[in-house]
């Protein structure tokens, strides 16, 4: 969680700092963190015209999960096939903060297509390890409760 933590802290969103590590057999294959392009310092515009229950894309940023997978397609994509990516985000100040509950679709997906086996988060009540469709079933769940069905 710390390798994840590391990446976080090099993000230079505005609105959140992400970071995620893709590890198989003990050894880190791929790593990113969400950053506009450039990893300039950026923050979306027309933010007011995204729903806040959305979490997918409410900022400009591309996700850490999709930069780790990337990098690992890049460099290692043989070893891609049942590993666990790790997510970690922190606040400003550098300090790691638990993860919500699984929302994103795009990195789920992601995951999914590139043969992950698990998504390894902190929660308040500790590492929780989510089989990787079942880490898509709940972000796909929660994209269907927030409503945003209704958007086009």
């Amino acid at each position: 969680m710390e390798l994840a933590a590391e990446q976080a802290r090099k993000s230079q969103c505005q609105k959140a700092h992400c970071g995620a590590v893709i590890i198989k057999d003990g050894e880190a294959i791929g790593q990113g963190f969400n950053s506009p392009a450039g990893n300039e310092p950026a923050r979306c515009k027309d933010t007011h015209t995204i729903p806040e229950n959305n979490k997918h894309d409410i900022t400009c940023c591309m996700h850490a999960e999709v930069r780790a997978i990337h990098d690992a397609q890049k460099n290692q994509p043989e070893k891609l096939v049942g590993a666990s990516i790790y997510f970690m985000r922190t606040d400003d100040e550098g300090k790691q903060t638990f993860a919500g509950v699984p929302y994103c679709t795009i990195c789920s997906k992601e995951a999914l297509d590139a043969g992950l086996s698990e998504f390894v988060l902190w929660h308040k009540d500790g590492i929780t390890v989510y089989n990787t469709k079942e880490y898509n079933d709940l972000s796909y769940q929660y994209f269907k409760d927030s409503n945003l069905w209704a958007l086009k």
